[in-house]
């Protein structure tokens, strides 16, 4: 950078006011009032600094509604700029009006936390539908995904079209996607055309298309009620599993939907968690943690429960 450059960078922060905002707008992004609560100068002054801050490069705008929020640019295609202001920064921090407006800052960003505990205090009643309508009713629970160790292998058993596979893939290193209806299948391979890390196979549940020991982690996510013999799916997916590997079972509580059985082929009307865990038990996964799911009010099945056992290490 030629030595005008410089000097034209550094005039723009050599004003001690444009400097002070700069400090301001370093950690916090802030409106035109609030940075004239803070430095305690008029409208006018702080907008004129702000141009010429803005005109430089050095700040950012982001305009919402009829608020406009400046903050410090982002350096990170040209780092002179911000070798430049650290120097600066060093300098300025330590003066007492740099100072002052870090103690008046305090309190504009208290309003602002005041203000977010008005509109909670008032939406707490509704707040669950602004939340679904802001993110959907579900979308959050994404989030948990990661969460998961990355390193793992897991085996979505009984996978249908893809959705928990799809789901998982991002956050683990590779999916198994297991089914035996072709149609099933034919659709799980459209949605993973392009996925790298997800492997679609083609076997039942009693007797899996892998090899010992090949999964950390495996899910019977609502295809168990399909299986005419539980124990011995359980028993296959034990092998699968490495020692101390994990099975999550998600399905129906008890239930008397009989048209289940006629219409979608369900072998089972749901389980019981004593039946279950004996279940389990006996296929070599000593520790079992099973709980109600609470239901979503727009469902309109029988309730779920899911139930995690690990894998015993022999």
């Amino acid at each position: 950078m030629t030595n005008s450059a410089v000097f034209g960078r550094l005039s723009a922060i050599a004003d001690p006011t444009r400097s002070r905002l700069l400090a301001l707008l370093d950690r916090h992004e802030l409106t035109v009032r609030e940075l004239c609560a803070v430095v305690q100068l008029p409208q006018s002054t702080v907008s004129r600094h702000l141009k010429v801050l803005s005109d430089d490069g050095w700040v950012a705008v982001r305009g919402a509604r009829t608020s406009r929020f400046y903050r410090m640019a982002s350096t990170r295609r040209d780092p002179f700029p911000h070798r430049l202001w650290n120097v600066v920064r060093e300098e300025v921090e330590s003066s007492a009006a740099v100072r002052q407006d870090a103690r008046r800052l305090q309190s504009v960003l208290r309003e602002r936390r005041d203000r977010s505990k008005s509109y909670f205090t008032t939406a707490a009643g509704d707040w669950n539908r602004v939340r679904t309508d802001l993110i959907g009713a579900r979308t959050d629970l994404l989030a948990l995904l990661d969460l998961l160790d990355p390193g793992v292998v897991v085996g979505d058993l009984g996978c249908g079209t893809g959705p928990v596979a799809e789901a998982l893939a991002p956050c683990v290193k590779r999916v198994v996607a297991v089914d035996e209806s072709g149609a099933m299948l034919s659709a799980a391979r459209r949605r993973f055309l392009h996925a790298a890390n997800v492997d679609v196979r083609a076997g039942t549940l009693e007797s899996l298309p892998l090899e010992r020991h090949e999964l950390d982690v495996a899910l019977l996510c609502l295809v168990l009620h399909f299986v005419v013999d539980p124990p011995a799916a359980f028993a296959e997916v034990r092998r699968v599993l490495k020692p101390g590997g994990r099975l999550l079972v998600v399905d129906f509580t008890p239930h008397e939907r009989e048209q289940y059985t006629v219409e979608m082929g369900h072998v089972w009307q749901g389980f019981d968690e004593p039946q279950l865990r004996v279940w389990l038990r006996d296929a070599g996964f000593p520790d079992v943690r099973y709980r109600h799911l609470p239901p979503d009010s727009a469902a309109k099945g029988p309730t779920l429960f899911s139930a995690l056992a690990r894998r015993g290490r022999k």
